[in-house]
């Protein structure tokens, strides 16, 4: 397996450091810099910001794990080719359905209830417009009539990921994904649902590559708070933090290693907590785990 170690941004990245910490995953060598969706918190839109990254670096890979629901499919197949045009084939994605709890469940635009099917219609799309195909398509998510897009990735195909650990979204995962990145699970965890993710796979009449099996890891430097270990609670449906996000650079290096014996090989790690100098933390981060990269 080719292990590759990307670095995740979250809310902790100032708009004046994106290029710092994009120059600096490239000269450090870590594989790619990732940008997550949340609408309503204090982060760059993920494109926006890919696009100006690609711009200054020609080399360091492009990875955003974004919304799909609430989206027409046509821009946003429209937007994703052209990024990856423009970053001559740089563009890594992973959809995620986007957080159910208030105010980011109403500015989404479509109910929690509703953002699966939306990613059951949309996929396709997105597939047969990356293609070149002459699309029409009457659904809940968009409607129109014989529609070819320009330009179209440089990767063909370009490969749309999924997350998510509930038994629904491993499925889908399974039926239309080209890949899997979770969060907040245990190697245990990820090695089941890799079960369930390569059991619907086969069920469609499909494969999903071994080598496309990765994890996102929050990191913390420190214990964490009671704010921090109630927020992780919420979102892991009532998990221990303790078992889900590693302290300290040894415990990161220990889970990977871990994550990997299970046959998992693509990494998205992100500090919790702002760093006092992101090139410090980079270079702390690559010296601790670069080698694991193969």
């Amino acid at each position: 397996m080719k292990v590759r170690i990307g670095v995740g941004t979250g809310g902790s990245l100032p708009p004046d450091e994106l290029g710092t910490v994009a120059d600096a995953i490239d000269e450090v060598g870590l594989d790619s810099l990732w940008l997550s969706e949340v609408l309503t918190a204090p982060v760059l839109d993920p494109l926006v910001g890919l696009a100006w990254t690609a711009a200054r670096n020609p080399r360091v890979k492009l990875g955003t794990t974004m919304l799909l629901p609430g989206r027409n499919p046509v821009r946003l197949a429209k937007e994703l080719a052209s990024l990856d045009a423009l970053s001559g084939g740089r563009l890594l994605v992973t959809f995620v359905p986007g957080l159910t709890g208030p105010p980011e469940r109403d500015v989404i635009g479509v109910a929690p209830a509703g953002r699966s099917a939306a990613i059951d219609e949309v996929l396709p799309l997105l597939r047969r417009l990356w293609a070149g195909e002459v699309v029409s398509h009457h659904g809940p998510a968009a409607s129109f009539d014989e529609v070819t897009l320009s330009p179209l990735p440089v990767q063909q195909p370009l490969e749309l990921w999924l997350g998510g650990m509930a038994p629904a979204a491993l499925e889908r995962c399974g039926r239309l994904s080209d890949g899997w990145l979770p969060s907040l699970c245990t190697p245990a965890d990820a090695a089941a649902g890799r079960s369930v993710v390569e059991g619907a796979a086969d069920r469609a009449h499909r494969a999903i590559s071994p080598e496309h099996f990765g994890v996102s890891i929050g990191y913390a430097r420190a214990a964490l708070d009671d704010g921090a270990r109630r927020a992780i609670a919420v979102r892991s449906r009532g998990r221990d933090p303790d078992e889900l996000v590693p302290v300290g650079m040894g415990a990161l290096r220990s889970l990977i290693r871990r994550f990997v014996d299970v046959g998992f090989s693509k990494f998205v790690v992100r500090p919790l907590a702002p760093p006092a100098s992101w090139r410090a933390e980079l270079e702390e981060l690559v010296a601790e785990v670069g080698d694991l990269q193969t």
